[in-house]
């Protein structure tokens, strides 16, 4: 089933053409790894499905972007209400100031759900997705600042997933950590996606072969080559892949 697609977008920043023309298809329950040289408009793209673009003056897009078949730039769609279904993962972890608790529980009560109960119910379910309750079960009340650094990513994602999105956007997640942390969002994104479709923009090609199933490979704004993952890196059909791939450039 057919979960993101982008239509002919084309994007722009004032006058720069960010975006040329990209047209893709991402399945439910898959990962999807965007690779590319940095100013490749990846992350833009990535961007464009919970509608963080919008916070950017003078953007404009042209096309389709679409979440389970709707278009998401309609006039009709809420915002608020689509990023209760696009959670979002930022390169460094951005936890709130206040406790892991209040962390995780923030967009559960922005959303307006009052009961504690479930409120308690859902940050232990998020947390145990995240691969974090057992490190923090006892420290709840604690702030999210004397957690390391990928424990805090952790908590953000724990925080995204809290709101029980179906899609989740991860623009570098491990960038800013350590080897043994990275392998620990790379384990938690693979067991996440029997429940989410996740996409994730990376520079680390040997992340995006391991983690997806399928990478898209971005150069000056334009979608080169998207395939299965193993075809991407063992075999691709466009020379400008193979040699990123290679290292030739970028």
């Amino acid at each position: 089933m057919i979960k993101l697609e982008a239509k002919g977008v084309d994007f722009y920043y004032s006058d720069f053409h960010a975006l040329k023309n990209i047209n893709m298809q991402i399945e439910s329950n898959t990962v999807v790894a965007f690779i590319g040289p940095s100013g490749c408009g990846k992350s833009t793209f990535l961007r464009l499905f919970n509608r963080m673009n919008d916070l950017i003056d003078g953007t404009r897009l042209t096309g389709q972007c679409l979440v389970d078949g709707k278009d998401i730039y309609d006039k009709n769609v809420y915002v608020d209400e689509l990023r209760t279904k696009v959670g979002m993962v930022f390169q460094k972890p951005n936890p709130f100031p206040k406790s892991i608790y209040e962390n995780v529980a923030y967009g559960l009560r922005v959303n307006g759900v009052k009961d504690e109960k479930l409120i308690a119910q859902r940050i232990e379910e998020s947390l145990r997705s995240a691969a974090l309750w057992d490190e923090v079960k006892d420290k709840l009340k604690k702030s999210a600042f004397e957690l390391s650094g990928g424990q805090q990513q952790r908590l953000c994602i724990a925080r995204a997933l809290a709101i029980s999105p179906s899609v989740l956007l991860m623009d570098e997640p491990a960038s800013a950590l350590d080897p043994i942390s990275t392998s620990k969002i790379e384990e938690l994104i693979y067991s996440l996606k029997k429940n989410y479709t996740i996409v994730i923009v990376t520079h680390n090609m040997q992340q995006a072969a391991r983690v997806s199933d399928k990478t898209g490979f971005f150069l000056l704004g334009e979608l080169i080559e998207y395939n299965d993952t193993k075809k991407i890196f063992l075999n691709p059909d466009k020379e400008a892949t193979q040699n990123y791939i290679t290292g030739r450039f970028g």
